[in-house]
């Protein structure tokens, strides 16, 4: 069972029950709060995996390509927020208070594990958020938002500890997982391959490519072509130069090949892309 609750483009707020299948790799204009109640689940936010653990709140800058992925043999339950930062900043943000979208700006992607009294805050807060949402009512709208607020506070009080403790991995698959993602991301707009992997991480390119597959569900070159078709739609949106100029500098050896995986990933053009997103 899964529900899911929108009143309007500003909020998106939803909470699953179980195995959701093909949540694909992403990004998106709002910001996201992912709880993640229990399951076993990684998630890979642009070059970081994340092994989950019950209780873990990440909150995430929605522009970093992000993704989800769960065992399916294993119970899953999350709830998902995702807001509107511009609506947020106009409507909801207090005057009296310090900027509550900070942790979002400054750390952009950041997991903390909760418990006690903030876990249960926290699941109190989302639940209740959840039934004044679904309530469809003015009164119902409104006292989500003053809820939201509140949340919001609670989170900035947590991001004020610290947030560079080193990624603890619970077996050596996701430590070399995290190593493969970490190369990607600086070699992307290069020839990769295996071979190339091997030699960086001294082990076998057949392990390598095995285990990245088993913890992220998808496979080492899978992940390179979303990494680059995502910086082609930054370089897209934000940069003056020639498509065929973004073809070559994100990574793809033939305009022909970029356009048609760009279009297999985003159902539109690149050119398309483009005058839909222009930056006025």
């Amino acid at each position: 069972m899964a529900t899911k609750t929108q009143m309007s483009m500003p909020f998106t707020l939803g909470t699953s029950f179980n195995y959701i299948d093909e949540i694909p790799y992403h990004t998106h204009s709002h910001y996201e709060i992912y709880y993640f109640r229990s399951g076993k689940a990684n998630y890979i936010i642009n070059d970081k995996i994340y092994v989950l653990e019950p209780n873990d709140l990440l909150l995430m800058h929605g522009m970093t390509l992000h993704k989800a992925y769960m065992d399916p043999s294993v119970a899953y339950h999350r709830t998902t927020l995702h807001f509107d930062p511009y609506y947020f900043k106009q409507h909801i943000q207090p005057s009296y208070a310090e900027d509550l979208l900070a942790p979002f700006q400054k750390l952009q992607n950041v997991r903390i594990p909760l418990g006690g009294k903030a876990k249960d805050e926290i699941e109190d807060a989302l639940d209740k958020m959840e039934e004044l949402l679904n309530s469809g009512t003015p009164s119902g709208f409104q006292r989500f938002q003053a809820r939201f607020a509140d949340l919001l506070i609670q989170i900035n009080e947590l991001c004020k500890a610290p947030m560079n403790s080193i990624v603890a991995f619970p077996t050596s698959k996701e430590k070399h997982v995290q190593a493969i993602i970490s190369y990607v991301e600086s070699n992307f707009r290069e020839d990769i391959t295996l071979e190339a992997i091997q030699n960086e991480l001294h082990l076998n390119k057949y392990y390598l490519a095995k285990t990245f597959k088993e913890v992220t569900g998808m496979t080492i070159f899978q992940f390179l072509m979303h990494r680059r078709i995502y910086q082609a739609k930054l370089e897209l949106i934000g940069e003056e130069r020639s498509i065929t100029e973004i073809c070559y500098d994100v990574g793809f050896k033939h305009p022909s090949h970029f356009s048609r995986s760009f279009k297999e990933h985003t159902a539109i053009t690149p050119e398309q892309y483009r005058k839909k997103h222009h930056l006025h």
